[in-house]
Order: structure tokens, then C-alpha cells, then sequence
């Protein structure tokens, strides 16, 4: 009967583990494409309001050398927006390949190519770039609650 028992939980608990896994892998993926549209030429303000729908109002935010500092604060999702707004539909071209997702507890990690052309909006020059990105989102529920981003 212990033996049964045993089963019967190790199997409850592996669902489980597998359930959550699919459920973040699913999230990695809507997240990244959501950030492919806030990223388009033709980006709209809805694009932008979808891709931060997935981060906390106090979302931590790391991305160096640019934004080294990832404090929680409670208007951070609206700094992000208000930073993003200003190089909304800049970008000429924009194309980004999913190329990894690794999901652990309370965690995943993406990695992406990205390559994008774009004009500067206070010094109009033309901006091409091409590199790898991680980003780190830890999450707290189903909303991203910090994120680590690294770029070549």
C-alpha cells in the first residue's frame, strides 16, 4: 500500500512540475512575441500596453550598460512606458528569432537574435544592429516582477 501511495504522489507532483513548466514556456513565448510587436515599424501604443500587460507596475528593470540599476519601485512599468513611447516606431526594420526558452522555479530564460535598423529620434541617425540577447524574467505569479536583460 506505501508503494502505491508513493506513486500515486511522485505522479501528482510530476504533473504538476510538467503543468507549470508548459504554463511558463507558454508565457515565454506570448511575452516574446508581444515584444517583437512593441519592437515593429509599424508599432502601435496598444502593442506597447500588450508587451508590459506581462511586468508588475513595479517591475525591476536591468539592462546594462544602459538601466544597471533593477530596484523595485512603484511607478516602474509607467518609466518603462514612457521610455519605450519615446522610441516607439523608430526602428525601420525589425526581425528577432526565439532560438532558446529554459524555464525553472519562478524563472525563465529567453534567448533571441535580433536584428534592427532604425533612425534616432533627437539625432536622425540611422542605427543598425545586430546581436544575441538573454533576458532573465523572474516572475512572481503570472506577471514578470524583474527583468535581467544582456545584449551583446
Amino acid at each position: 500500500m506505501r508503494k502505491i501511495t508513493l506513486s500515486i504522489i511522485v505522479f501528482f507532483i510530476s504533473v504538476s512540475v510538467f503543468s507549470n513548466a508548459l504554463a511558463s514556456e507558454t508565457l515565454a513565448n506570448e511575452y516574446f512575441r508581444a515584444w517583437v510587436a512593441s519592437q515593429s515599424p509599424d508599432a502601435t501604443d496598444g502593442d506597447l500596453d500588450l508587451y508590459l500587460s506581462f511586468l508588475t507596475d513595479d517591475i525591476g528593470h536591468q539592462h546594462l550598460p544602459y538601466d544597471p540599476d533593477s530596484s523595485r519601485e512603484p511607478n516602474n512599468k509607467q518609466k518603462m512606458k514612457d521610455g519605450m513611447s519615446f522610441y516607439l516606431g523608430t526602428h525601420t526594420s525589425y526581425k528577432a528569432s526565439l532560438t532558446d526558452i529554459v524555464v525553472g522555479n519562478n524563472v525563465i530564460v529567453i534567448h533571441y537574435f535580433t536584428e534592427s535598423q532604425g533612425i534616432h529620434p533627437q539625432t536622425g541617425e540611422i542605427i543598425k544592429q545586430a546581436y544575441h540577447t538573454i533576458e532573465v524574467l523572474e516572475l512572481e505569479g503570472d506577471k514578470v516582477s524583474v527583468l535581467r536583460k544582456y545584449s551583446e
